[in-house]
């Protein structure tokens, strides 16, 4: 029990700077949706060139964040020397990222569809080799277990990133107006959604300044054979990440090219800016990850915790499905998040929701191969989901629009996670509470049929009403069946029995 209390804090820790991190982070959306209207494509410019970033990121760091937490907790490794040797690896390979683009930069600004701004390209660049080095650095401070340091680095960029946003977005054009031959020397209306970018270079830039203390760690050394090692254990997981990554962000990379209609970049700005609020499940996940990762492979030096790792996949089934129904009850408030403009795209949200929780499913599921060092099969499970959501994509986008790309998703993502299930269970067999889990999904299904009809039949308060106590029954039948308040961090000791 006192490790699952050690994973609950760690995961509160880390879940806390993601939640209000990415709170804030949704601040800027509004902003864009609300200055930059549906039918320019600019947010749709946003969206596509995002989602080259994403897929660059898993390339550039290729399986070392894993990677680096499975050979520090390794036997007879030394953590410092894998540390070092990660380090300048991935710092070697994103300097020749930024190289080459740079060199290339005519070229690929034209294959991407930008010729006339390559210098969207080129920042974008430099900031997705930052992000990969940066990488690292992160997984290190989650190595020492210091999420304080995490976290204040995380709102740094972000509080940084939202105050240029607004001054770029809202205060210089206003000011602008009133005296453009003053403050035309800091701001130009024709730059347009470039200054997203170019904030974004800054900001990055910014935090790397901050990590001068784990830089130091570079010294320790370069082994070359321990690198051979580590790149035999990595390159399964890079295959994975990409496959994974792609069933992310290739709907957003496929759909400019595959949509037959000129509007494609308005399409996708309205697709994109709907699934930003099916991002909390997202959001659910990655904090779970931040602090379950190093947990399991600390953890993988005893001798059997199957039993922990089934109770990690219950609870975040629970939490994960919870969201889903809050975020359904009150979409009529979310909804605002976004210009009413982009409102039609509303649909794919539960779609969304639905394939982000198959995704942290699965990467649940994923620590069986990580562990027993049989990488290969995470790069074949998400292979095969990537080409169906691809497959989808290619063949109804054309006719169904971006409601293909959320299905496509949803496809994608339930083809791997059952498919790392039964695989797994032949390999490293773990007893989860299936019937638990179906227990509850099918509960919660229920309660969102019933919030659906709802919304779609009362008036505003009334549904309003009528969902908030349909997500209160849901999170009274969990207290009741099966949440131990008693093991929750800094309330628990209140629910502890005397």
């Amino acid at each position: 029990m006192a490790d699952m209390k050690t994973l609950a804090k760690d995961t509160a820790i880390y879940g806390l700077s993601s939640i209000i991190g990415r709170f804030l982070n949704y601040l800027l959306v509004p902003l864009y949706t609300y200055k930059i209207a549906a039918a320019s494509g600019g947010y749709g410019v946003i969206t596509n060139l995002y989602a080259y970033t994403a897929l660059l990121l898993v390339i550039l760091t290729y399986g070392m964040e894993t990677t680096f937490f499975r050979f520090a907790n390794k036997e007879g490794e030394d953590p410092k020397m894998v540390y070092s040797s990660i380090l300048r690896m991935v710092g070697f390979t994103s300097i020749l990222f930024v190289a080459l683009v740079l060199a290339f930069i005519g070229p690929i600004s034209t294959a991407m569809g930008y010729p006339e701004h390559p210098s969207y390209i080129w920042s974008l660049a430099i900031v997705v080799a930052l992000d990969a080095f940066q990488a690292i650095l992160f997984s290190y401070l989650r190595y020492q277990k210091r999420p304080l340091k995490f976290a204040a680095l995380k709102l740094l960029f972000i509080g940084l990133n939202i105050a240029l946003n607004l001054v770029y977005f809202v205060l210089l054009p206003h000011l602008y107006e009133g005296n453009p031959d003053l403050w035309g020397r800091l701001y130009d209306p024709a730059v347009g959604v470039g200054y997203v970018f170019y904030i974004n270079l800054f900001c990055t830039s910014i935090v790397t300044f901050f990590f001068a203390k784990e830089l130091k760690g570079i010294g320790y050394g370069f082994d070359k054979d321990l690198c051979r090692r580590m790149l035999s254990y990595s390159w399964p997981i890079l295959m994975l990440g990409i496959a994974g990554i792609l069933n992310q962000t290739a709907d957003k990379i496929l759909f400019p090219k595959v949509y037959p209609g000129a509007d494609a970049n308005t399409q996708l700005g309205i697709y994109g800016a709907a699934t930003k609020i099916a991002m909390i499940m997202a959001l659910i996940t990655q904090a779970f990850r931040y602090a379950y990762e190093p947990f399991v492979f600390g953890a993988s030096r005893d001798k059997d915790n199957k039993e922990t790792y089934a109770k990690g996949m219950k609870y975040f089934v629970i939490f994960t499905l919870l969201a889903f129904l809050c975020v359904m009850a009150y979409m009529n408030i979310l909804r605002y998040i976004i210009k009413s403009d982009y409102w039609e795209g509303l649909r794919v949200v539960p779609i969304v929701m639905a394939a982000e929780m198959m995704m942290g499913i699965y990467f649940n599921l994923s620590f069986w191969y990580k562990l027993t060092d049989r990488t290969i099969w995470g790069a074949v499970f998400s292979g095969i989901g990537c080409a169906v959501l691809i497959g989808i994509n290619v063949f109804l986008v054309p006719k169904y629009g971006y409601m293909a790309c959320a299905w496509g998703g949803f496809a994608g993502y339930g083809t791997a996670m059952l498919l790392s299930y039964f695989v797994g269970q032949k390999y490293y067999p773990i007893a989860y509470p299936l019937k638990e889990l179906a227990l509850y999904t099918l509960t919660a299904a229920v309660l969102f049929a019933g919030i659906t009809l709802s919304n779609s039949r009362l008036g505003f308060w009334p549904a309003l009403l009528v969902n908030t106590v349909l997500v209160i029954l849901f999170g009274l039948y969990i207290v009741k069946k099966d949440l131990p308040l008693a093991e929750i961090p800094v309330i628990g000791k209140y629910f502890k029995r005397k």
